[in-house]
């Protein structure tokens, strides 16, 4: 199911194009950086169907979910050298739940840093209403690489 004016269907879907853009897919996911005052590398893995919650996973996403989320930690790993990476879920909205997302945050001291040394949930939501936006330029370059790694990463 794709539902229109939702902001994970509309990424899936390519209706509205991001930085980046589509980084890897397989099945039933996509890998996007993020949109939004988050830090540069931080990724999304959404579903492509309208699925908001993990417990409405097909079996066959779920399957994929693992090695996948593996796999997106790998390439942020690889690419920038964090000292902790965040795996989080991200499924609800001003009015209920909304599109899952799956979250993938590279997190330096620098980060933590700029952001008065919160961590985990703290951080997120403070970056969240910093209104900090990511150079698009950055984040194009970012994803370049990401996309290179994503190819040539072996299970």
């Amino acid at each position: 199911m794709d539902v229109e004016g939702c902001l994970g269907c509309d990424v899936v879907s390519c209706r509205l194009p991001v930085p980046g853009g589509i980084l890897h897919q397989t099945d039933s996911w996509v890998v996007n950086h993020v949109v939004g005052p988050m830090n540069l590398g931080t990724l999304v893995l959404s579903p492509r169907d309208h699925v908001i919650a993990v417990a409405e996973l097909t079996i066959e996403a779920a399957n994929e979910l693992g090695p996948l989320l593996r796999r997106t930690a790998q390439v942020v790993e690889a690419i920038l050298k964090p000292e902790q990476t965040y795996v989080s879920s991200w499924a609800h909205g001003d009015n209920g739940r909304k599109h899952l997302h799956i979250v993938v945050q590279p997190v330096t001291s620098a980060v933590v840093a700029q952001y008065g040394g919160e961590r985990s949930e703290q951080l997120q939501a403070l970056m969240l209403r910093s209104g900090n936006e990511l150079d698009r330029s950055e984040v194009e370059q970012f994803c370049t690489r990401a996309a290179e790694r994503f190819r040539n990463v072996t299970e």
